[in-house]
């Protein structure tokens, strides 16, 4: 059963209309579910509150809140009251006596269950669009809450934006007394902008040092764990790929056509069985990607797998022989008896101009070779599969769970699985076709894990 400390932090997210309150939620929550996201003014109407958890016990309750609407009249009010002896009202008296008044139900709904929260809660992080000029409407805002006497963090979100002013806001923020200031992008944030927004707010709130460094701690764990997690995932991917062999029922061009076309569908699969593991890892849906850039179209790669443009693309070199991976020149490699064709210049050179020349050739070719006719997936593939992937989580680990745009894009990877030797587990899986899941079975064997647990130490140094 989940426990609320008695000290438990709890923090109110308030600022203007629209600044991504909403958006700083989500990605402190790694939840894209939560709230609404919405560019329309004042898409939050109600107090929502969220718990995070370590070890069972809650050490910080965040509370998003309404856009302030109108903080130059609630100002002007506030500042009117007096205490029954005409003096003067300490800034909590102040609030305190308007969220008694009728305006609070009423002109001011808004504003008076943003500083309701406040009041509960011990301090703030006061959300500002760093694109937003800065205006009398955030000044009076600003001393508004802090009348609430609680402290206030100022979050300057959207600084990665080119529109962005963030030093404009910081010199400003200084000048209203409010000197502890973070960057929090919540589109793409930082790998250090969490740590760095709790240890700010444990300066605010030094009795609550233990507990917020618990949670840096602990949310440093689970990312260092979902990485390993998800090159863990990435290798049984190329593990099961890279041991895969296909038998070719018959010797007739059409029936090696038909396990070329299989096995491709298999690998396919296969991958996008790891995009989707991928996405779930890291909170995301198939709405987080782009269909137009990645590529990915309807949760599956646009860009075929097994084109020789996708290899291009990526600068992965099919190789100088005729017919390198040449059974279809789609990426499989023919086995007779051992040899790969794809590899014999005689062979290949038939084999690589196409189907069309295997039909011709191919009862003439093949009456000519014995022995049993497999199919693998050879190394370009397979280079293209580790790309694809790390690509996709290198993009994954980068993006807020509140960025309104799919990924569009990836951060580029290691040449070294563009070109040279292929990792050494890869190359010790061609030799077990039993590790490959790719047709049913789910392999057991502990020498198979120990494989993918060795390539995905090699895939983190690569």
């Amino acid at each position: 059963m989940t426990e609320r400390a008695s000290d438990t932090v709890r923090i109110a997210v308030v600022g203007h209309t629209n600044t991504g309150k909403t958006s700083l939620l989500r990605t402190l929550l790694r939840d894209t579910g939560f709230g609404e996201v919405s560019s329309r003014p004042s898409t939050t109407r109600h107090v929502e509150g969220a718990r995070l958890i370590v070890d069972g016990e809650v050490l910080v309750e965040l509370y998003d809140t309404p856009g302030m609407e109108d903080p130059i009249a609630l100002l002007e009010l506030i500042e009117g009251f007096v205490s029954s002896d005409g003096g003067r009202l300490d800034g909590p008296a102040r609030i305190v006596r308007f969220l008694d008044s009728p305006e609070a139900a009423t002109r001011f709904e808004q504003e008076a269950k943003v500083l309701r929260q406040l009041l509960a809660s011990d301090a703030a992080f006061y959300v500002v669009d760093a694109r937003d000029p800065l205006l009398a409407k955030h000044r009076d805002e600003l001393a508004v809450l802090g009348s609430c006497g609680r402290p206030l963090l100022p979050v300057l979100n959207f600084v990665s934006d080119p529109a962005a002013n963030e030093s404009v806001w910081r010199e400003a923020l200084a000048r209203l007394g409010l000197h502890a200031v973070v960057r929090f992008d919540t589109v793409a944030p930082e790998r250090d902008a969490e740590p760095r927004l709790y240890s700010a707010l444990a300066t605010l709130l030094e009795r609550h040092r233990p507990a917020l460094d618990r949670l840096v701690a602990s949310h440093a764990r689970e990312a260092a764990a979902r990485h390993a997690a998800a090159l863990r995932l990435i290798a049984d991917l190329l593990i099961d790929v890279a041991a895969c062999r296909r038998q070719v029922p018959g010797k007739a061009p059409a029936d090696i056509q038909a396990a070329v076309g299989d096995l491709n569908g298999r690998v396919r699969a296969r991958e996008q069985a790891c995009v989707d593991a991928l996405l779930a890892l890291y909170g995301f849906g198939s709405s987080d990607l782009d269909a137009t850039q990645l590529p990915l179209i309807d949760g599956r790669w646009e860009d075929d797998l097994f084109h020789p443009e996708t290899l291009r693309v990526l600068g992965i070199r099919i190789g100088s022989g005729a017919a390198a991976g040449a059974a279809a020149g789609v990426g499989i490699d023919l086995m007779v008896g051992g040899i790969t064709l794809g590899a014999a210049a005689a062979l290949g050179a038939l084999i690589g101009g196409g189907w069309q020349t295997l039909r011709h050739a191919g009862d003439r070719l093949l009456g000519k070779v014995t022995g049993r006719m497999e199919l693998t997936v050879n190394d370009a593939i397979l280079r293209l599969l580790a790309l694809r992937q790390l690509y996709l989580l290198s993009a994954l680990e980068a993006r807020g769970h509140a960025a309104p745009r799919p990924i569009g894009q990836f951060a580029d990877a290691s040449s070294a699985l563009r070109e040279g030797s292929l990792p050494d587990a890869l190359k010790r899986a061609r030799a077990h076709p039993s590790w490959s899941g790719l047709f049913g079975d789910v392999p057991r064997a502990s020498d198979r894990q120990v494989a993918v647990d060795a390539l995905a130490g090699e895939l983190e140094q690569a």
